[in-house]
């Protein structure tokens, strides 16, 4: 099947590389790309998107994929479903659905290394018929495919669950704080939190991001888990009391120059906030 797929960054692009792998043709388009990806066909126009029956965005905000479904996929025939993989909060993706082209949403959970072993989950919003229509073609870069509903409650499941990895990224910030403070070795903490009733999955990728933070790269930047769960709260419209602490110290961290850095660095940004205290 001709795919198109707009987005190489962290996540986009072992997924689109999955997409070619699985036997599809990728139509990838990413105006910062550096170096052309193996097996795919790298557009420079981000209208040769429409070409395909089928595409898809992994993009960081709503602007760009706003842009990129209302303006870049102009000549996309009859027919044609783009499937928003972006968390861009399920208002936009509503306002795109209503416009002359198709549109479901597809987010996904996972890390970099989930991605590439395709074992990230996704939500998808949309009919039953465009759940069945995309179902296959998904499982190529996921384990899990599930149908939330209709379109715009993907992107609300994505982030009701990035409301519960930020409560747990900062729990286990504030847990590597008390046990330094009552004097164990941190790595030996960790190995008790790994296996304890607290052992969520993201406890155990996340420990070199934790503990050996230069080495372990980045998974998910710390301004990007900030600016999700800000759709989050703007979703809920109501008082979430720990979501409004972790934005808090999100927004130390960013204050601090780690916007950049992956999102265990809150470890950091909280012993800034408590050596000023």
């Amino acid at each position: 099947m001709l795919i198109g797929f707009a987005g190489l960054g962290r996540m986009g692009r072992p997924m689109a590389a999955r997409l070619a792998r699985a036997g599809h043709t990728v139509l990838a388009y990413d105006p910062g790309l550096g170096s052309a990806p193996e097996n795919l066909t790298v557009v420079d126009d981000v209208e040769r998107l429409a070409e395909a029956q089928l595409s898809f965005s992994m993009l960081p905000d709503g602007a760009t994929t706003r842009d990129l479904v209302k303006h870049g996929l102009t000549r996309a025939e009859p027919g044609h479903l783009h499937v928003v993989m972006g968390t861009v909060g399920p208002a936009l993706v509503r306002e795109l659905a209503a416009g002359p082209v198709e549109v479901a949403d597809a987010p996904v959970s996972g890390s970099v290394s989930m991605a590439e072993a395709g074992s990230i989950t996704t939500m998808v919003g949309g009919t039953v018929a465009q759940f069945e229509r995309l179902r296959p073609v998904l499982a190529a870069m996921t384990a899990a495919q599930v149908h939330t509903g209709p379109v715009g409650s993907g992107s609300a499941a994505k982030l009701a669950v990035n409301t519960v990895l930020a409560a747990v990224n900062q729990g286990v910030a504030e847990g590597l704080l008390v046990a330094e403070a009552g004097r164990l070795d941190l790595k030996v903490f960790y190995d008790v939190l790994r296996t304890s009733a607290a052992g969520a999955p993201y406890v155990g990728y996340k420990e070199e991001a934790f503990l050996s933070p230069a080495s372990a790269g980045v998974a998910a930047p710390v301004s990007l888990i900030r600016k999700d769960l800000g759709l989050a709260l703007d979703v809920a419209g109501q008082q979430l009391p720990g979501a409004e602490a972790s934005r808090a110290v999100l927004d130390d961290a960013i204050a601090a120059g780690l916007g950049d850095e992956d999102m265990a660095q809150v470890l950091a940004a909280l012993r800034l906030r408590n050596a000023r205290a």
